[in-house]
This record gives structure tokens, sequence and C-alpha cells, in this order.
């Protein structure tokens, strides 16, 4: 018998949803953590957290732009603290791993003097993902990417090293690098891996999505949550700094969450000692 995901949480583990940026996992599983808050201990880790130093590439620059910030860690400074505020307002642990977020990213030098004067004039040469639109959102990895998700993979281990638990990974739909490094890290881990589909991105018609032979080789069933919707709104608005590039119309479209579920029930498992009541 397929899972569901209230029998998911009636296991009663901890629950650990891995947010790739600082402010995902609210996004796309806001309303089922304010729903699990009341019945087991719930932890936000999020990996991208913060920014390189100038010189941008365009899309960085025009990222910084649109969040009206001519400093990227100035910026990731006040993402950071709206995460904190957020996710204690719905008083749920956060966890914050400090690595650089994908637009900011650059290629590991292999000597001290490399990149150089090129490098300055056009910082795409010394960036693992030199555009948004052509490299960082089309849902494939850089080969420089390597080491960071060595550094992904090891975080998730650490988090996931007290035992068995609920894990919530992104699905990568949008087709992110970070959401794609995230997703590939929590699928290798081995443990039991429950996949949210990233909103707002899954209502984009070009939105890139994992093909089904992932939902397949994964034995993994398609599950929808409803409940909480409305308080799930207010919480996006507390990330002041993206909502309105997100949702330039002003409206936060209330759509049931989507995930995907091993197609097995957990095992029940004895409440920890101490968790919420």
């Amino acid at each position: 018998m397929a899972a569901d995901l209230t029998a998911e949480l009636a296991a009663g583990a901890p629950l650990i949803a891995l947010s790739p940026h600082l402010d995902d996992a609210v996004l796309s599983c806001g309303a089922l953590l304010l729903y699990a808050r009341e019945r087991v201990p719930v932890t936000v880790a999020t990996f991208f957290t913060r920014a390189g130093p100038p010189p941008y590439t365009l899309s960085g620059r025009q990222y910084l732009r649109q969040a009206g910030c001519a400093d990227a860690e100035e910026l990731y400074a006040a993402r950071r603290a709206e995460d904190r505020a957020v996710l204690e307002r719905m008083g749920v642990a956060w966890r914050h791993f400090g690595l650089v977020d994908g637009l900011f990213r650059r290629k590991e030098r292999r000597s001290p003097g490399a990149g150089g004067r090129s490098a300055r004039l056009f910082p795409e040469l010394d960036h693992v993902y030199p555009t948004y639109r052509l490299h960082l959102s089309r849902g494939r990895l850089s080969a420089h990417d390597a080491e960071t998700l060595r550094g992904v993979t090891d975080a998730i281990e650490a988090l996931l090293r007290p035992g068995p638990g609920l894990v919530l990974a992104p699905l990568g739909v949008g087709g992110h690098a970070d959401h794609v490094l995230v997703r590939t890290a929590a699928a290798l881990s081995g443990h039991r891996v429950v996949f949210y589909s990233d909103f707002p991105y899954n209502l984009r018609k070009s939105a890139h999505a994992p093909s089904a032979s992932f939902a397949r080789r994964h034995a993994l069933v398609e599950r929808s949550w409803g409940r909480g919707l409305a308080e799930k709104e207010a919480l996006i608005r507390g990330y002041r700094t993206q909502a309105d590039a997100l949702f330039p119309q002003g409206m936060i479209p209330l759509v049931p969450e989507s995930y995907l579920l091993p197609s097995t029930a957990p095992a029940a498992t004895a409440r920890p000692s101490g968790g919420p009541s």
C-alpha cells in the first residue's frame, strides 16, 4: 500500500527539509511544515546561503538590480535574517550551511594567478555557471561543481547521521543547478526521501522537470497537500527581498503542494522524547 504524507508523519521521526536557497522550503513545503511542527521536531537545512565577492556576472548584476541591492553579500545577509525570522515564527529549527549560491560560484583556481585580468573584465570566464538562462537553470550540473556536490552530500550525511527520519528534498523542477545538486545528493544518500515539487517554478509551462524515469527508478508516487495554504501566504511574504520578484503581480497562488513519496509506507517508530506534542 502506498504511503501518504500523514502516514509519514505518524511514524514519529523528526522531519528534515532540505532547502537549496533561503526560501525554497517554505515556498514549496510551508503548509506541510506548519502541520508537521505540531507533531514532530522539524528542521529546515539550507545549503546555498551566501554570495561571492565582485566582479559579478551580468546575470548576477541583473539579479541584484531586481532585488534592489548593489552588494551581494549585503543582500544575502538580509536573506539569512529573513529566513531565520520566518522559521522562528513557525517554531521550527534551522541550519545554514554557508555554501556559495550558483549565481556567484567560481571555478576552483589551480594557481594563485589563474583567471587574471581577463576574468576581471569578463567575470563569466571565472564562474561555474556563466549565465542564468543558458547555464544555471538548464537542469545540468557543471563538471566544475563536483566539489560542491561532495560538500552537499557530506552535509546531508551529517544531518541524517542520528538516525532515520522524514527527509524532504527538492525535485528540481525549474532546472536550477543548486536544486539539482541537493536532489542528487539526497537520492544518493541511501535514506528514505520524499521529493517536493519546486514552487513556483512548477507553475511555469517552460519549467524543466525530471523525467518520468526518475519517479520509476525510485518507486515514487505523487501526493498533494492542501491544508494550511492560507497561512503559508504570510510566511512567503516574510521573504521580502524575494517575494516581489517571484510574484510580480502581487498575488501568491494558493495551490496545493505536490510531493513524490516512496511507494511503500514507512515503518512506525517511537516518538522521540522531548518532541512537540
